[in-house]
């Protein structure tokens, strides 16, 4: 396998894992699972388990010195390691298991290039050298650069908890606000895909709670296809969507993340 990946800069490895994940997610879809809980009504699936090994031989053939963190496995490799790959196999977990296909596959080298596979259209959504572009199924009509735009006005808001922000913010009194009800429309799919959308102009933006999300698993890809693409990426505090930083906000433009911040720092 490692000639396969012979000569392969780390955005083409990156693609090749998420794709490699997004197969088993795809062979995997409609079947029943086998649940492996992990508390507070969260779980993976034997398909979350299979789709991370499945990247992992990718990352091992290709980059056999680099650390991987795993949502499913966690640590991989030397904890000194100079480089690591951050994976969520399977992000949008529930959907999944009730026959939704809004879901992703996530790949992150920190400080280096994402991928998020979308399984089921067969596109792949990329960064290069701090630009973001997107890949159709079998690379058919070759990489096309991401154009964010908000003229969809749909807004992915995360509603699931906990909510380390309340009372300050929580995301259903946004949805209450009547300039949001005025001027966007509210979906939740998977909070990967819904980034991967806000940077394709396909959602205006997208709303979360939560803590550190620039270093997780489940964010770091997204955060990172967005801010190459040119959206406007914070906390929902407006402080810079660090490791420490309060939850995210990202949008296609200044006017739409201008306009969601005003409506959340009401409250705070």
């Amino acid at each position: 396998m490692i000639d396969t990946y012979a000569g392969l800069d780390d955005a083409e490895i990156a693609v090749a894992a998420a794709r490699a994940g997004a197969e088993v997610v795809r062979d995997g879809y409609g079947r029943r699972h086998a649940r492996i809980e992990k508390g507070a009504g969260d779980f993976a699936t034997d398909v979350d388990v299979g789709a991370e090994e499945a990247i992992l031989a990718v990352i091992r053939a290709a980059r056999p010195e680099d650390a991987v963190h795993g949502e499913e496995g966690g640590q991989r490799g030397a904890a000194d390691a100079e480089r690591r790959w951050l994976v969520d196999p399977l992000c949008g977990t529930l959907n999944y298991a009730v026959g939704s296909m809004l879901v992703a596959v996530n790949v992150a080298l920190t400080d280096g290039p994402v991928a998020v596979a979308d399984p089921f259209s067969g596109e792949v959504f990329f960064t290069r050298e701090g630009t973001a572009w997107v890949r159709g199924e079998g690379g058919r009509g070759g990489d096309t650069p991401l154009a964010p735009t908000a003229a969809t006005r749909l807004v992915d808001v995360n509603l699931d908890p906990p909510f380390p922000g309340a009372p300050a913010f929580r995301a259903v009194d946004l949805l209450a606000h009547p300039r949001f009800v005025e001027g966007f429309r509210p979906r939740v799919v998977s909070s990967t895909l819904a980034l991967a959308w806000v940077a394709a102009g396909k959602r205006a933006a997208y709303v979360t709670d939560g803590n550190g999300l620039a270093g997780s698993v489940h964010f770091a890809a997204g955060i990172a296809l967005c801010r190459a693409a040119g959206c406007v990426v914070t906390g929902v505090d407006g402080a810079p969507a660090g490791e420490s930083g309060r939850g995210l906000v990202a949008a296609a433009d200044a006017e739409t993340h201008g306009a969601l911040l005003s409506m959340i720092r009401r409250r705070g």
